[in-house]
């Protein structure tokens, strides 16, 4: 009997099992029921992203698979093609020869990685602040990152014979940073596009680029219906072949985070791959959902985390959202111009506010290491997190998001929705930041204080601060503070010394 009770019992908790780990169906409606954001994710605040690829070698910056079939370059102004190559075909041309002959697949054995070395990258990263790392799997020019059995283009086979996904993902685990994959393959199917084109006028006019070539479709895709020009190609099969594709990443490497460059793709098709992706999440984390979807979509709801590509939210926004943005360009370019540490440190601070997370391209050189510009930029950030990290991380927004004379300002529109990531504003020591945990309340101050520095949302009598302040401490000085409340706000003295940082942080503990 008692062996019966125990088998019964055994069959239950398989059964509980079985419903968590296939509790989401591949509709909008099964995902808004059944998904709550991680608290993982909501927590780390900051991750850093690999941009990377075969795309770096010419040192010429983003989309050169694209470009260099573009013998007439496209005006994003007036969204009409010009009598006039683009620069990067121009150049292709002078340094490798011509498409139809040395193509984008020619570019891929150039690419080596002699010096990527994970571990050390990691290690960096980790002691920058970064709690979640973020490698690309595969760009628009449909190369996969990891040991693929889909086609033979992939960093395993080709180049520099590795598994970029996964040796990036064993560094990470080591220390200690959850692990993401971002797909754009999605695109790619019209993005590609170009490579079956030809030269309009000059010696090669009418000769079919390389990705004509039906020998090379698994790189180039297939031709595309005329009208089949979107970014989401409506093709089934290129659906198919996409889904595949994503399916075997998410069960190879059952990656906490997996980012679209794109809205959720293909309908139906995409919501079965997203449900794939949870309940896989599910069974591989022991029936915890603890998988984080980025796409561009998802204003108001809470089925995924939004992603705004280079812009962040207005305000403090219900649902966790990230911003994805770069150091300098999206891969790397000789001369690249790269965001100063103070921008990226003001930039954290004002996403991190508004219930946002940051996640930063870090732009790797071809051969797989960073420039010395990039490494003085990352160490900036280092010593500012190593400060400043305990009113960033593990933190939510407050009743609003900040104050000061650069909220009256206006603000320029993201490119891809939202406002710019680079607002342009030149904060000053009025202008401040809040986030809360427990019984604090972090006000960032967006300058270097002047003189005294007075928080107005905590002054006595604000509806917004209604509890008895404790303490008020700056992040980074052991010195004791003069402060008091007042009706104009919280007045502090200015210390005889403050951290050497692009922002300071005043922790107010309440009661």
């Amino acid at each position: 009997m008692k062996f019966r009770k125990i088998v019964v019992f055994l069959l239950v908790l398989m059964s509980i099992d079985s419903v968590a780990q296939k509790r989401f169906e591949p509709t909008l409606a099964s995902f808004e029921k059944n998904y709550t954001c991680p608290d993982w994710f909501r927590d780390a605040k900051f991750g850093i992203w690999a941009h990377w690829g075969p795309q770096a070698v010419p040192r010429e910056g983003d989309w050169y698979a694209k470009k260099l079939y573009m013998n007439r370059q496209y005006d994003k102004k007036t969204k009409s093609y010009l009598n006039e190559p683009d620069r990067v075909y121009n150049f292709h041309l002078k340094k490798y020869g011509h498409p139809s002959v040395f193509g984008y697949k020619d570019i891929i054995p150039l690419w080596k990685a002699e010096r990527f070395d994970p571990d050390q990258l990691m290690k960096l990263y980790k002691r920058v602040g970064a709690k979640y790392f973020v490698s690309m799997a595969t760009h628009h020019d449909n190369f996969f990152l990891w040991n693929s059995k889909i086609h033979k283009w992939n960093s395993v086979k080709m180049g520099p014979k590795k598994d970029i996904v996964g040796l990036f993902q064993a560094a990470a685990k080591k220390e200690g940073l959850r692990f993401g994959v971002s797909e754009h393959l999605a695109a790619s199917y019209t993005w590609f596009q170009t490579s079956h084109s030809a030269d309009r006028e000059g010696p090669y006019a009418g000769v079919p680029y390389d990705g004509a070539n039906p020998i090379y479709q698994d790189l180039y895709h297939p031709r595309t219906a005329l009208a089949d020009t979107a970014w989401l190609t409506t093709n089934p099969e290129n659906h198919q072949n996409w889904l595949k594709s994503i399916k075997e990443v998410v069960d190879m490497y059952h990656p906490d985070l997996l980012y679209s460059d794109s809205q959720l793709p293909f309908g139906k098709v995409g919501m079965e791959m997203l449900a794939h992706f949870y309940n896989e999440n599910i069974a591989f984390n022991n029936g915890k959902l603890e998988a984080v979807y980025n796409c561009k979509r998802g204003e108001t709801n809470p089925m995924w985390v939004k992603d705004i590509e280079r812009g962040k939210t207005e305000g403090i926004s219900q649902y966790p959202w990230q911003t994805d943005t770069s150091i300098g360009d999206w891969f790397y370019r000789n001369g690249q111009k790269y965001k100063t540490g103070k921008e990226v440190i003001q930039m954290l601070i004002d996403i991190v506010s508004k219930n946002g997370n940051l996640l930063l391209n870090v732009v790797q050189t071809p051969e797989g290491d960073l420039e010395q510009d990039v490494l003085d930029i990352l160490e900036e950030i280092a010593v500012w997190t190593n400060i400043n990290g305990d009113g960033i991380y593990g933190t939510r927004p407050w009743k609003v998001f900040g104050e000061g004379p650069a909220m009256t300002k206006k603000n320029t529109a993201g490119t891809y929705g939202g406002i710019s990531d680079v607002d342009n504003i030149e904060y000053t020591d009025q202008d401040f930041r809040f986030t809360t945990k427990g019984n604090s309340i972090y006000a960032f101050c967006l300058a270097q204080p002047q003189s005294t520095i007075k928080v107005v949302s905590l002054a006595v009598g604000s509806p917004l601060f209604e509890k008895k302040i404790t303490s008020v401490k700056i992040l980074g000085i052991n010195e004791k503070l003069k402060w008091k409340q007042t009706p104009e706000g919280l007045i502090i003295n200015k210390p005889t010394s403050l951290p050497i940082s692009h922002a300071t942080t005043i922790k107010v503990d309440y009661k």
